[in-house]
Order: C-alpha cells, then structure tokens, then sequence
C-alpha cells in the first residue's frame, strides 16, 4: 500500500493573525489598484478552446517575457501583486486557464500533460520564442511540466508551493475541503463575495487553508484576487489531474535555473516537498517563508517579488548560483 502524507501545517486561529509581523499582508509597489486592467485584457484561441489572459507590454526590452500560471481553482488575479512589478522590466503575461477564471473548458480532457501542451500553444500564438515561467500550487506543477516537454520554451523557473511531489500520494482531505468551501462562496452573488472578503472572521473561514492569516490580506486583494475564481467548472477535473500524474522521475530532466519559494505553514502541500524539489532538479535552491501559507506571492508580496525580480535578473546556466537554502523574514 503506498504511503500517504498528511500536510504537518494546520491552519490557525484568527487571534494569531495580531501577532502576525507588520510585513504580512502588506501590498507591494507599484501598487495593482491603479492600473486598468480591462485595458491589457486579451482572448485567444487555442485548440479551439477560448482563453483568457492579460498581456502588459510596456517596457522595451529584448530580455524574455515572465508567464504567470495560476493554481488550482485560482486565475490570472492571484499575480496581481507581482504584475506590477515584474512589468516594470519585461513583458509580462498572466493566464486564466482553460475551465478558470474567464476561459472555456478545454475539448480535450484536463491532465497536467494536456495544460503543459497548452501553454506552449499559447506561446506559439503570440509569437514568443522563450519565456520565465512563474507557478504556484497546479500552475507549478504545468510550468515544470512545461519545462520538461518544451526545455527549449524556457529560461528560468520559479516554482511558488508547488503540486507535483507528493500529489499523487497526499492525503486529499485539505485540496476537497478547501475546493468545497470556496465552491459554497462561489454560489453567492458579487455583493455576497465582497461583504464575505470585508469581514476579518468571514474572509479567515474561506481561506485559512490557503493563507496563513487570511484576515491581515486586504479585503479588496481577497475578493478580485480569490474569491472571484472559486466555483469554476474546471476545478473538480484539474484536481484529479494533479492526483493522477506523477513526473517525479521526469524532474532531473529540467536544466533550468530554478528557484523553489515555499511558505513554511503551508496546509495544503507539505513543505518538505520543497526540499524534495530541490534535490531533483540539478539546477536548484530554495526559499521558505516564515508564518506564510500555501500562497506567498500575496501574503508577502514585498518579499516575494525581490526574490523572484533578483532571480530572474539572472540569465543562462552561467549565472546560476550555488543552491542555498534560506528562509524570508519580515525586515
């Protein structure tokens, strides 16, 4: 009988979140509440399935564009406190995909194979010869996925809690527990979803799977960046994707630079899983977070987009470091 593994990190109470640093839950600069999103918004076809992804070009340069993927149940608003500040220096693209957020199911079944097949599609569409791919939880598990089937799509990785190591294995009780809470938000209407992400207790009960201290995260972040993907028709198929596909003998295959970022309270995918990732694939190091969850890109934001801008600064096998092991903490 195979193992099963069961996430160490339990959520924790909303009167933990006052002890919480002043770091956490801090939004990032420049900020994402003065852009005009709808202005970057794009749709494309691809496969006959229609998607959804944003595409903020402003900055001329010849270095290759940052793709974001998101995770399970999420869409392309989960990046909105990193866009900012990655397009500050590169072309960037965020992507619903297909079954989230505003994209259509896809024709074919959902696999992680299929979804890595799909965002080199979507490459190819645009035009874009190489990228530096940024994944959190399942969008993880696709860009390394991707980085396998497609090595010559990508530069660098940056894997944020990602699926892939023990999801096969994992006890699956927290990924249907938190699938069926935000499923029950989702039937609401908007005024519903933002009176739910406005109250510190509410906005606690419907992520404390998913961030450390869900009520220090701001309302406004909690409902265009969470709430709004939840109840989506590509959850239930994706989340028997993740526990049905097991590259883990495939990872040594990925060359890339690669930076693995962990948050050390994680509930949903255990953090050993990090350390895992990095004795696999050969060109690694790692980051775990203090008091952050299974989301650190929008429970740190600060932190988190210094580590990947700093990460990303480097190009080609050459520049790669030493893996390090270390551990973020509030200034």
């Amino acid at each position: 009988m195979a193992k099963v593994f069961v996430p160490t990190a339990r959520p924790t109470s909303p009167r933990r979140a006052r002890f919480a640093d002043a770091e956490y839950g801090t939004s990032a600069e420049p900020g994402w509440r003065a852009i005009d999103w709808p202005a970057h918004l794009r749709q494309a076809d691809i496969d006959g399935t229609s998607v959804n992804y944003v595409d903020i070009h402003e900055v001329d340069t010849d270095v290759e564009p940052i793709l974001f993927v998101h995770g399970l149940g999420g869409q392309w608003q989960n990046w909105l406190e990193n866009i900012p500040r990655a397009a500050q220096e590169r072309r960037v693209i965020a992507v619903d995909l297909p079954g989230f957020g505003l994209s259509e199911l896809p024709r074919d079944e959902i696999t992680i194979p299929a979804y890595g097949r799909w965002v080199n599609g979507l490459l190819e569409q645009l035009g874009i010869d190489r990228v530096d791919i940024v994944g959190n939880s399942m969008g993880g598990y696709i860009a390394a996925e991707v980085a396998i089937q497609f090595p010559e799509r990508i530069d660098q990785l940056l894997l944020v809690s990602a699926a892939g190591i023990t999801s096969s294995d994992i006890e699956r009780r927290p990924l249907l527990a938190a699938g069926r809470v935000m499923s029950a938000v989702a039937t609401h209407s908007a005024a519903r979803f933002r009176r739910i992400a406005a109250r510190p207790v509410t906005r606690h009960a419907a992520l404390a799977l998913v961030a450390r201290h869900p009520s220090r995260l701001r309302a406004d972040l909690a409902y265009e960046g969470f709430f709004k993907g939840a109840g989506k028709p590509g959850f239930q198929p994706a989340l028997l994707a993740c526990f049905e596909y097991d590259f883990r003998d495939r990872l040594p295959e990925i060359r890339h630079p690669t930076l693995i970022v962990w948050g050390e309270n994680d509930s949903i995918i255990p953090v050993r899983d990090a350390q895992e990732f990095e004795r696999l694939i050969p060109d690694s190091r790692k980051v775990v977070m203090r008091e952050t969850g299974h989301i650190p890109m929008a429970e740190r934001p600060r932190t988190f987009n210094d580590l990947m801008m700093e990460f990303l600064a480097e190009t080609g096998p050459a520049s790669a470091k030493e893996p390090v092991e270390g551990e973020s903490q509030a200034a």
